[in-house]
């Protein structure tokens, strides 16, 4: 893949990934907390925790920390996992009809947004080898975008509570999600996923 093209999809993935990773989901939990469909609602509770990991990305990204290549390359992986893994939760959309515009609207975004973290998984693949030589054209593609929103976040900041937002900073807080956002798994994998298996329970 030539470098010329490979940041024009670098930036066609922070696109589609603002839309589908983040506006969909966040319209549908708002549709669903007031139809309360709370089969759909828990879904996408999950999707928002395990999908922060994105966020963390960003955090991570806009400061230059390598690790964040990693947690960029892992995170389509685990969102698209979340939203096929529960046994209990499938049933219950798959019980639904399948003419509400609500159920088939989800169906359609995790169909879409399965296709999507295909697409960025391989896409995002291509810049681990930036976890160690982060200065090469396809490596500076990654890191322009979180260093734009970087921008237009510290301008909102400013203007609103007058501090001072910094990419040290962001990556400092970065870490500290990725800490938080791990222990949360581990605990997860090590007690909750023997205990209760495919069902979502109170992830």
């Amino acid at each position: 893949m030539e470098e010329i093209q490979y940041p024009t999809l670098v930036w066609l993935a922070y696109r589609l990934g603002a839309t589908f990773f983040f506006g969909i989901p966040l319209v549908l939990i708002f549709w669903s907390s007031l139809k309360k469909e709370t089969s759909i609602s828990r879904l996408l509770s999950i999707y928002w925790k395990v999908s922060s990991l994105i966020a963390i990305s960003i955090l991570l990204l806009t400061s230059k920390q390598p690790i964040g290549f990693i947690t960029l390359f892992a995170s389509p992986i685990l969102i698209v996992c979340s939203l096929w893994f529960w046994v209990d939760l499938n049933e219950e959309l798959n019980e639904m009809p399948p003419w509400r515009p609500l159920p088939l609207t989800v169906k359609i975004w995790r169909w879409g947004i399965s296709f999507l973290g295909i697409f960025y998984t391989f896409l995002s693949f291509a810049s681990l080898s930036c976890f160690q030589f982060s200065q090469t054209p396809n490596c500076i593609a990654w890191i322009e975008g979180p260093q734009n929103l970087h921008q237009i976040t510290k301008v909102i900041l400013n203007f609103l509570f007058g501090g001072n937002w910094t990419q040290p900073l962001s990556g400092f807080i970065g870490y500290i999600f990725l800490v938080a956002y791990c222990i949360g798994l581990i605990q997860w994998l090590l007690i909750r996923f023997p205990k209760q298996g495919r069902i979502a329970g109170d992830f």
